[in-house]
């Protein structure tokens, strides 16, 4: 009886553990599918209407990597780089960002958030279609801070980036574009309440230390009742 009270035990750990890794790998990169009725534009490419599929291949504190894939994710088209972009409220559902661009044109994505992510991921154009989208849009743009083409991953993990107003000025990207998140004071939680993520972490990581304890108390107590 001991014995499986140990297993049960030990069991409950290990799920706990489970539980905690498997969250987490679920949506580190958010693996969506779109469908666009209507061709659009991304950093260095148009593509016609039709579904894609986005996934986000790295993060780094001041960008990330986000690579667009056909249908079925047997082929890259596109490999982009992204900025964090806040907001304060959250979705249920996906949401894509365009830029509002002159008619005749395609669409331009500007962001693109995951269902119930307050970060989205802000494109990067190259430079000189920064310049041309932020003066139509009147609106700044973050660009790619060289003139060469620039597309792949480790390439992409050290370029510099800019912001380009619609003056064709190039400035820091904090200047002009929201980069760290943004605190709704009227809702904000209070300074002793944990964000729901790491309180569920945490009480799964606290139930698989208990349960460990437990089946090490069940296990002393079987050695003494068979002494």
């Amino acid at each position: 009886m001991f014995k499986r009270a140990i297993w049960i035990g030990l069991t409950l750990s290990v799920f706990g553990l489970l539980s905690a890794s498997s969250a987490r790998a679920d949506e580190w990169d958010k693996k969506t599918i779109l469908t666009f009725s209507q061709p659009f534009e991304l950093p260095g490419h148009v593509l016609p209407a039709g579904t894609y599929m986005f996934k986000l291949n790295d993060t780094m504190s001041d960008r990330h990597i986000v690579q667009v894939f056909n249908a079925d994710g047997t082929k890259i088209l596109a490999t982009i780089m992204a900025i964090p972009n806040y907001r304060l409220k959250t979705t249920d559902g996906t949401t894509i960002k365009f830029r509002e661009m002159p008619a005749g044109q395609p669409e331009a994505i500007r962001a693109w958030f995951y269902p119930g992510n307050s970060v989205g991921q802000e494109f990067v154009y190259p430079k000189h279609r920064a310049m041309l989208l932020a003066k139509a849009t009147k609106a700044p743009v973050p660009a790619l801070a060289v003139e060469t083409e620039v597309a792949t991953v480790e390439e992409l993990k050290t370029v510099p980036i800019v912001a380009v107003t619609p003056e064709e000025k190039e400035v820091p990207v904090a200047e002009v574009i929201q980069t760290t998140p943004v605190v709704d004071v009227a809702t904000a939680p209070s300074d002793r309440e944990l964000p729901k993520s790491a309180s569920s972490l945490s009480l799964i990581a606290g139930l698989g230390l208990g349960s460990l304890a437990l089946a090490f108390a069940l296990m002393m107590i079987g050695k003494r009742a068979t002494v």
